[in-house]
């Protein structure tokens, strides 16, 4: 067995293992969706800290406990969430200007809290809005939603790539996309949710399929890019490595990150104005 068919094994395997515990903490909302999405915004943190400044100094690691915390803002108090966050991010962004005014280096100062206000908000956001979906009325399913998209575009880019790509994407950030995968994405994506609106979810329409399927597979790729123009702009492989087979937190929520807060708009926003 060569390394890409090994460590298809070990995803698979890693999914297999993961994938149940993960689904039941979405399901039970509340609390533990918040613990498991604040786990989560800890960890992508951290990888983007990890990745950019090499190192953890104190003001990193308030800044990644902060991020942990905010999903369970979102539960606690709901009504005031989007004010409490902007002050979450206003603490950030002065915390680090003063710990770098006192603490140096003040040459990398500026870059240094840039970074911060960055992993926090590429660290919690996206998962932050997840939370927000399961929020709302009927949004264990709208998260679910999120979920089918995501991993409905990934994995159909995945294996329409690797059994017909021919066509580099762009080979200067991943070399290993092709336009042929890209394209099965969108496949993916709106046949996924047309199974779910089938078979699980009637209160979908077919313009919710189309819609978030094609909004879905535009923007999980660009997530999916931007983190690789990350690690490659710092020589790094993987995120981390805290999911075998898989690479680290943002190498598997990249793409989730940037579809989330789409479909929290979708939901809130567009589709009761195309309803009503």
């Amino acid at each position: 067995m060569n390394d890409k068919n090994r460590n298809l094994v070990l995803r698979v395997v890693s999914a297999v293992v993961l994938l149940p515990g993960v689904l039941y903490l979405l399901y039970l909302g509340g609390y533990p969706t918040a613990a498991l999405l604040g786990f989560a915004a800890a960890a992508c943190t951290r990888e983007y800290l990890l990745i950019t400044l090499k190192e953890l100094n104190p003001i990193s690691w308030a800044t990644i406990a902060l991020s942990a915390l905010m999903p369970a803002v979102i539960v606690w108090r709901p009504g005031d969430a989007t004010a409490l966050i902007a002050a979450a991010i206003g603490a950030v962004l002065f915390s680090a200007w003063v710990w770098h005014l006192l603490n140096g280096p003040l040459q990398e100062g500026t870059q240094r809290t840039a970074h911060l206000l960055t992993a926090f908000i590429y660290g919690h956001g996206g998962l932050a809005a997840l939370m927000a979906i399961r929020n709302l009325e009927e949004g264990g399913w709208w998260v679910v939603v999120a979920l089918v998209i995501t991993w409905g575009n990934d994995t159909s880019a995945y294996f329409f790539g690797r059994f017909l790509g021919k066509h580099k994407l762009y080979p200067e950030v991943s070399p290993s996309k092709s336009w042929e995968g890209f394209f099965g994405g969108f496949v993916g994506a709106i046949g996924f949710m047309l199974i779910q609106r089938q078979f699980f979810a009637p209160f979908l329409t077919v313009v919710d399929c189309v819609f978030l399927g094609l909004c879905g597979s535009l923007l999980g790729p660009a997530g999916d890019l931007c983190e690789s123009m990350l690690k490659r702009a710092y020589g790094v492989k993987d995120s981390g490595n805290i999911i075998p087979g898989h690479g680290g937190m943002l190498d598997r929520v990249d793409a989730l990150i940037f579809n989330a807060p789409m479909v929290l708009l979708y939901v809130q926003f567009l589709r009761p104005a195309m309803l009503a």
